[in-house]
């Protein structure tokens, strides 16, 4: 569940076609997690899109393994953010950006922490890496199944059972 606290909305200057563009942005079905979804649907791996049960919303949940999949975008949450800081502290509205980016980053890191707290696998993939290479995602996430498989095997194995 998400904790419900909404975080402040920027109230500056904007110009008509930052405006526009920011008003595209979508926060969810973007095309990153449909490429993803759709391969994952193709290998015939079920899931929960936007698990609003559990912390931060995951974008796609596979629940029988309790694999929680975050599909991040580059800019919103500060990949290279010791490259992108630098940059956006010289740009407009940089109060704005800076501490919006940061605060994404921060609670990305809380959600993460609460979901391996109720024993989930937390993955998370930049949009470009899936654009570009959804199949070695998929690897990531199947190699992660594989183990999870491996791991309940060897905990039914030392009771005796077999899965």
């Amino acid at each position: 569940m998400s904790d419900g606290i909404k975080e402040p909305r920027f109230h500056g200057e904007v110009t008509e076609k930052s405006h526009k563009n920011m008003s595209r942005i979508r926060g969810k079905d973007t095309s990153i997690e449909v490429a993803l979804r759709k391969a994952l649907w193709k290998k015939g791996y079920r899931y929960r899109k936007n698990y609003k049960v559990l912390p931060g919303s995951p974008d796609i949940a596979i629940t029988k393994y309790k694999i929680a999949i975050f599909c991040d975008s580059e800019f919103f949450h500060g990949r290279d953010w010791d490259v992108l800081k630098p940059k956006l502290e010289k740009g407009k509205n940089s109060g704005y950006w800076v501490s919006k980016i940061q605060r994404n980053i921060e609670r990305d890191e809380e959600k993460d922490k609460k979901l391996r707290f109720e024993q989930w696998t937390v993955i998370h993939f930049w949009g470009k890496d899936i654009l570009r290479s959804t199949e070695e995602c998929i690897k990531v996430i199947e190699e992660m199944i594989f183990d999870l498989k491996m791991t309940e095997v060897e905990i039914d194995g030392e009771s005796g059972l077999y899965s």
